[in-house]
């Protein structure tokens, strides 16, 4: 008796479906799935109507079967794949993000306490810290403007997928207390669900970055205003390190110096563009007693968002710039995996950095996030949006980080 009727509710499950599904597509096979498949039933055919619509039609049918319904693309077929229970989100903890933010917090204030410092090289270790606890003050110009950064990023992401109803966790802040650098590895949101479609999975991605650089750019041009200018070391032996140039970096120290800057003493006989071309590159020849800008903290805090603009665009795997290239190029984005690794190993020789990235991308980057729907399209406001990611990816990037 108990089989039979377990065998019956099947059967009045499979009816079910299949009516719904009937009632958006012509169905020309269906396929139960075996102990090896993902999915419990497989429907192929043609959509009668706009896929989105008809997603959204059957989303009700197949929730009080317990089933959740993907929509993909076979052999030029539309196919609906029938999956076993239905996508809950569990609840997060959000006293985690708030102690990670505070942690954060610190970190960056300390890390920023020890801009502009003299004579670090005289403190030892446990003096560095009494130092910088005591000037954490110091650190607020730094922390306030890198926080407003990553926060606009991340609650880019954030508030677009709780626009679109795609259950999101709130930011996850990475701390890294050090005396150089930023204080902090950056910060990231979780999505608890796949996003419904690519139009989805497109505003989201790009809502962060846009959202980053919305406020790294002023942040920029004030800490430019700030800055002082300097003459730089005139010997290998003075030898310091200088911070990467991209387009719009170039673009802004041209906005508020008005100077190409760090500018050579001369060009050495090469062409200015090819000069600024080759520099920008690959960050050869250092300037020797050039003429640069001294980076205020908030100028530095204003570069350090671009970078993390350019690093998460890259277009690989779950990155945002993955999200870009995927929606755009659907599996076909894949491909371009391998060119992407071999150009960050390439660049790996300028940089060591980008040695880890290529490994990153390497092992994680051909994984994409693939939405409940892949068969709606992006429109045309959102291809132009998607194109226009890629364009600022191409004026943030910073080939060579570190020179």
């Amino acid at each position: 008796m108990e089989e039979h009727t377990e065998v019956t509710i099947q059967e009045l499950t499979l009816n079910r479906l299949l009516s719904g599904v009937k009632s958006v597509m012509r169905i020309d096979e269906t396929v139960e799935g075996g102990p090896k498949d993902r999915f419990a039933l497989k429907f192929k055919g043609r959509l009668y109507e706009d896929s989105d619509r008809a997603y959204e039609r059957l989303e009700p049918i197949f929730k009080r079967e317990g089933m959740t319904h993907l929509f993909r693309r076979e052999d030029e077929q539309d196919v609906v794949l029938a999956l076993q229970g239905v996508i809950e989100s569990e609840p997060s903890n959000p006293w985690i993000n708030l102690l990670l933010f505070g942690l954060t917090l610190f970190s960056v204030l300390f890390t920023g306490a020890f801009y502009g410092f003299e004579d670090i090289a005289l403190v030892d270790q446990y003096g560095i810290i009494g130092a910088g606890l005591r000037s954490l003050g110091r650190g607020i110009p730094f922390a306030a403007s890198l926080l407003a950064i990553l926060l606009a990023h991340e609650f880019g992401h954030y508030f677009a997928a709780r626009f679109h109803k795609t259950p999101v966790t709130l930011p996850y802040f990475i701390p890294f207390p050090s005396i150089l650098g930023f204080g902090t590895m950056g910060a990231f949101i979780k999505l608890k669900a796949p996003p419904r479609n690519k139009k989805v999975l497109l505003d989201i991605g790009i809502a962060g970055p846009l959202a980053g650089l919305a406020v790294a750019i002023p942040v920029l041009l004030l800490g430019l205003a700030l800055s002082d200018f300097t003459t730089l070391p005139t010997s290998p032996r003075e030898f310091t390190s200088l911070e990467g140039n991209s387009l719009l970096y170039l673009a802004a120290k041209f906005i508020v110096k008005g100077e190409l800057l760090p500018m050579p003493v001369s060009y050495g006989g090469v062409q200015p563009v090819l000069y600024w071309i080759r520099y920008l590159l690959v960050g050869l020849p250092f300037p020797f007693g050039g003429r640069d800008v001294l980076l205020h903290p908030v100028a530095w805090a204003g570069w350090a968002g671009l970078l993390v603009t350019s690093l998460n665009l890259i277009p690989a795997g779950q990155l945002d710039g993955g999200h870009v290239l995927y929606v755009l190029l659907g599996k076909n984005a894949r491909r371009l995996w391998p060119f992407i690794v071999v150009a960050l190993l390439a660049l790996g020789t300028l940089w060591s950095g980008w040695y880890i990235w290529a490994g990153l991308i390497f092992f994680l980057g051909r994984m994409h996030a693939q939405p409940l729907d892949d068969i709606t399209p992006l429109d045309g406001r959102r291809k132009l949006l998607a194109l226009f990611g890629l364009v600022v990816f191409v004026f943030v990037f910073i080939p060579v980080p570190l020179g």
